[in-house]
């Protein structure tokens, strides 16, 4: 993303979609989790059981990011995809704002692990 890059563990399954990041004390600078939802659509995040602060981009299934939004460790906000997203990826807070990422930046390589809706 804007040459910055990110190495990711990607949560597909229903299991590893609802686990996420919960639990995990600390993450490197440059480690997230991508999240690849079953289709497209209006998706959203929660905090449970989620330690460590984190930023999370709501991303289309052409790699545009279409919103991100700040989560606070232990709480219960929902944090929602402003459009259909097919992707969402979870860094350390303010990574995307410490990158100059943006909403409308592309994601260069996405994994290809199911068709798109």
């Amino acid at each position: 993303i804007r040459g910055h890059s990110a190495s990711v563990s990607v949560a597909e399954t229903a299991e590893e979609l609802q686990h996420g990041l919960m639990g995990v004390q600390a993450m490197p600078e440059n480690r997230g989790m991508l999240f690849v939802f079953p289709k497209s659509g209006s998706w959203c995040m929660w905090m449970k059981n989620t330690l460590i602060p984190l930023s999370v981009a709501f991303i289309d299934k052409d790699g545009f990011i279409i919103n991100i939004e700040e989560m606070k460790p232990l709480t219960l906000d929902i944090h929602c995809s402003k459009a259909k997203a097919f992707y969402a990826l979870e860094m350390n807070e303010s990574w995307f704002e410490k990158n100059h990422v943006k909403p409308g930046d592309k994601i260069s390589r996405l994994p290809q692990l199911r068709q798109t809706n």
